[in-house]
């Protein structure tokens, strides 16, 4: 990880300091004196549970198991499946963590993050910065031990990409931060299948087309709700640079392109007829959601919008993962 990060932070990585980061996250209330009067602080473990993302890092797993049961025909050997969920997960939670650290600062100002355990001070950023150092490497021990070292090596590479060539450069530098920086985000099912069968797998990377050709509207769509926010904080999403008119059109022609390549898993003999019915009307409902976003929209739209994004690759996947187990292609 580059220095600066842990410079920035003054942090030094010893026996000691972990000790101590480990004895605060069991506590679950403190107190400080400030102005001479004591306050309770919130339970510790929870916020250092809040800067993994854990949502976010439930879907990126769900995908990554998704790709480790497409690899194979039968049954996954838990001594595979197990150490493939908790390193993937781990690595997943050190690049949620490391993002929080980076985005203290506009966190404490966007609405819908300010009350985010770095940026409302609960959390010290040493101390989280400690966290990720540990998930990080613990994550990647275990990877390279108990699976591989290609799966390794490529989910360090999606920490990489996602907490420091998005998180510190791309997020600010260009409004086309997500189309680029969502390969970070859509490599989890490709980790799944090297994890099964240590090999880059053509059909393993057109899973990762898929989430990848869907992360552009799913975020776009947020990016529109919250436009006055990112523009206040000198973010470039493409709505405060381009509009939301325009915006809202290059979601609608995502649409339009994820119904494509969601196609592409049946037609390449991957999957059977339960996943194309699956996929024509999950993404028919996006589609219709973003005609109604570009068309008709009200003040709840893009919200409603982003909700429904996250629902539709969440059931894209489970639907894979069905059509796989019931409907076994030759």
């Amino acid at each position: 990880m580059p220095n600066a990060v842990f410079d920035h932070f003054n942090v030094q990585f010893t026996t000691e300091n972990i000790g101590t980061l480990m004895s605060e996250i069991i506590t679950t209330e403190t107190t400080n004196e400030v102005n001479g009067t004591a306050t309770a602080k919130t339970a510790v473990w929870r916020d250092y549970y809040e800067i993994t993302k854990p949502r976010v890092v439930a879907l990126l797993v769900l995908t990554a198991l998704v790709g480790m049961c497409l690899s194979v025909p039968g049954a996954i050997p838990w001594q595979v499946l197990i150490p493939s969920m908790v390193g993937i997960g781990f690595l997943s939670s050190a690049a949620a963590a490391i993002n929080h650290i980076v985005d203290e600062r506009i966190d404490s100002i966007m609405g819908r993050t300010y009350n985010r355990p770095l940026a409302t001070g609960r959390l010290d950023p040493r101390n989280a910065t400690l966290f990720a150092i540990f998930l990080a490497v613990s994550g990647f021990a275990i990877l390279y031990s108990l699976v591989n070292p290609l799966t390794a090596w490529l989910t360090f590479s999606g920490l990489v990409g996602y907490s420091f060539v998005y998180t510190m450069y791309l997020k600010r530098a260009t409004p086309q931060n997500i189309t680029i920086g969502g390969l970070a985000g859509a490599i989890p099912p490709l980790l799944g299948w090297t994890a099964m069968t240590n090999e880059i797998h053509p059909n393993a990377l057109l899973l990762v087309l898929l989430v990848f050709t869907w992360t552009p509207p799913h975020f776009w769509a947020l990016a529109i709700h919250r436009k006055d926010e990112y523009a206040k904080v000198n973010i470039p999403m493409l709505p405060v640079t381009h509009g939301v008119n325009f915006t809202k059109t290059q979601i609608l022609l995502y649409t339009v392109l994820l119904f494509v390549v969601g196609l592409l898993p049946y037609l390449v003999g991957m999957s059977n007829w339960l996943y194309l019915i699956g996929a024509v009307t999950l993404n028919l409902i996006f589609f219709a959601y973003a005609w109604k976003l570009k068309f008709n929209a009200d003040e709840n739209t893009a919200m409603d919008t982003f909700k429904f994004s996250i629902i539709h690759l969440m059931a894209l996947f489970i639907i894979l993962l069905l059509d796989h187990y019931l409907l076994p292609t030759a």
